[in-house]
């Protein structure tokens, strides 16, 4: 069975339904999973969904803050939700599709803007997050899984728009990245996009402060699509829709894509 899949941080599911619809649409990935909705989820917008062919859905939300939805063409089985770090945030949902693929759907805390968890609780927590996520991964290893999500990291130098200048910036610091490695290390995990697309800077978040961001194009990639060892090789056709950070109302990010042959 052949899907595609797509990860999205759409920063308010609700306020941006319409390009929600418009990505179903236009773009009609298999699976579509999305960060930062900021909504319980009996207010998620599913009927708009459903109308276009997604009438499964498995989510967490809260109000205003947080929030993981998988949205799917395919049934879906709710395997698991995670309170990484004890946050008590809405920011992992993991199910399993009809071929017995499990998808987890991650939002790692963005981990605010002072790179010192000493002066910064929001910083220690992203850590944490990440330590635990690495600790499950190495407890059980994961088979047969794909982890996506807004892990809040752009690990490699050409991850962002200046590695030199980002070095002491929260989400491309040297501490953030070897948290970043050591999870993939423990689950065995294989980055798609970049097994696809192994060379040049490829971005999937643009700050809304620049005034012309596709002029300045100072993006960093903080969006993955991960497939464990056994299955990393099916994977295909990775891709940014860069053209999404441009549409009516957007997202600071722009949806990832990968194809998978199973």
């Amino acid at each position: 069975m052949a899907f595609t899949l797509a990860t999205w941080n759409i920063n308010s599911v609700r306020l941006r339904e319409p390009i929600v619809c418009k990505l179903l649409a236009e773009e009609a990935p298999d699976v579509l999973c999305l960060q930062e909705t900021k909504s319980p989820v009996d207010k998620i917008p599913t009927e708009g969904f459903a109308a276009l062919g997604y009438p499964h859905m498995v989510a967490r939300g809260q109000k205003g803050y947080n929030g993981v939805a998988i949205l799917s063409k395919l049934p879906l089985q709710e395997v698991s939700a995670f309170d990484l770090a004890s946050l008590g945030h809405a920011r992992h949902v993991a199910a399993r599709l009809p071929n017995g693929v499990v998808i987890h759907n991650h939002y790692v805390p963005a981990g605010g803007d002072e790179p010192d968890r000493t002066k910064n609780e929001k910083f220690g927590q992203k850590l944490d997050y990440l330590t635990e996520l690495r600790d499950l991964c190495a407890a059980d290893t994961p088979r047969k899984s794909i982890l996506v999500g807004d892990l809040n990291i752009a690990p490699r130098e050409d991850d962002v728009w200046d590695h030199k200048k980002l070095l002491k910036v929260v989400s491309h610091t040297p501490v953030e990245v070897d948290h970043f490695n050591a999870v993939m290390a423990a689950g065995e995990w294989v980055d798609v996009t970049r097994q696809d697309l192994p060379d040049g800077q490829i971005y999937s978040w643009w700050s809304y402060r620049a005034k012309d961001w596709d002029a300045a194009d100072k993006g960093r990639r903080l969006d993955h699509i991960w497939a464990t060892s056994d299955i990393a090789a099916t994977a295909h056709s990775s891709r940014i829709l860069r053209a999404a950070r441009g549409w009516d109302k957007p997202s600071d990010h722009a949806p990832v894509f990968a194809t998978f042959d199973l």
